[in-house]
């Protein structure tokens, strides 16, 4: 049986779901109000919890083999804080697995994750990983750069669908390798049983390295028509876009991460997804939901 955290989220679904699909026993841990039918009807079973509540992740972790936990507070509000839930929370996560004696444990972290990182995000996720090393079960920690989904939906994606102006910070001409989800969703699910995976980080991104031009681009060649781009300053904000988000696109705009994934995706048999076909998608399902 093996425990997803976060299943409720984007990336935990599209894990779950996998599992499911190879028809693996999968255990969900969710919360009140939390959307999981679809999982339910897949095949999923349930139990309720809370990763502030550690008391409910013992309960959760009860004859488990493995747990893949995608949580994190970025989404969330109100007492769901990087403290109580990146912090504290995975801390009582990884606890509880390694006192009911949990086999494996794959942590989804993030590029540039560090106990010491500025960033109290990153930071969290660093002090996560040391935790889970020292922990005596065994690990894999998942380090993938920026996902295409995320950040370049609300930047880029989101007003290029609903016919706004795209709002840049600075040129948007460094260049990241963003990697879409579903691909770090088959890197998790591989990363359970594959026997060079424990006791590992594994980084990776996309297929190549792109800009913030090159996802204006390629949802212009999808949408057939120019975008209207507008820059703003380092530092300044973005209309519509939470401040911390402006904040993270001007510290995006100060260095290049490339990343060569190519060896990592053909040991772990993850077909890397271009942007192009990723945006491709994105633009066809707004259409069908248009229709």
């Amino acid at each position: 049986m093996i425990l997803i955290v976060g299943a409720s989220g984007q990336l935990g679904g599209l894990i779950a779901h996998r599992l499911l699909d190879n028809a693996k026993a999968v255990r969900i841990l969710v919360r009140s109000g939390s959307s999981y039918d679809a999982l339910v009807t897949a095949g999923a079973e349930v139990v309720a919890g809370d990763l502030k509540d550690a008391t409910s992740l013992r309960l959760a972790c009860r004859r488990i083999d493995a747990v893949i936990t995608t949580a994190n507070a970025t989404a969330r509000g109100g007492e769901d804080t990087i403290e109580s839930v990146d912090l504290v929370g995975n801390r009582n996560l990884v606890d509880a697995a390694a006192a009911e004696e949990v086999g494996r444990f794959v942590f989804v972290s993030a590029l540039g994750a560090s106990p010491e990182h500025p960033m109290p995000l990153l930071a969290a996720k660093g002090q996560t990983e040391r935790r889970l090393r020292d922990s005596g079960m065994a690990w894999t920690v998942l380090q993938p750069n920026m996902f295409m989904d995320k950040l370049p939906m609300a930047v880029v994606g989101e007003p290029a669908l609903a016919g706004r102006p795209v709002t840049l910070v600075g040129e948007g001409r460094r260049r990241h390798s963003l990697v879409a989800m579903r691909d770090a969703a088959a890197y998790a699910v591989a990363a359970l049983e594959h026997p060079r995976a424990e006791g590992q980080t594994l980084v990776f991104g996309g297929p190549q390295p792109v800009s913030w031009r090159d996802v204006v681009a390629a949802f212009e060649r999808e949408l057939g028509r120019d975008l209207p781009v507008r820059t703003v300053p380092l530092g300044e904000p973005v209309p519509a876009l939470p401040d911390w988000l402006s904040g993270l696109l001007t510290a995006l705009e100060t260095y290049d991460s490339p990343i060569d994934s190519g060896a990592l995706a053909a040991t772990y048999g993850v077909t890397p997804t271009p942007l192009q076909d990723f945006v491709r998608g994105v633009v066809a399902a707004s259409r069908r939901r248009a229709a």
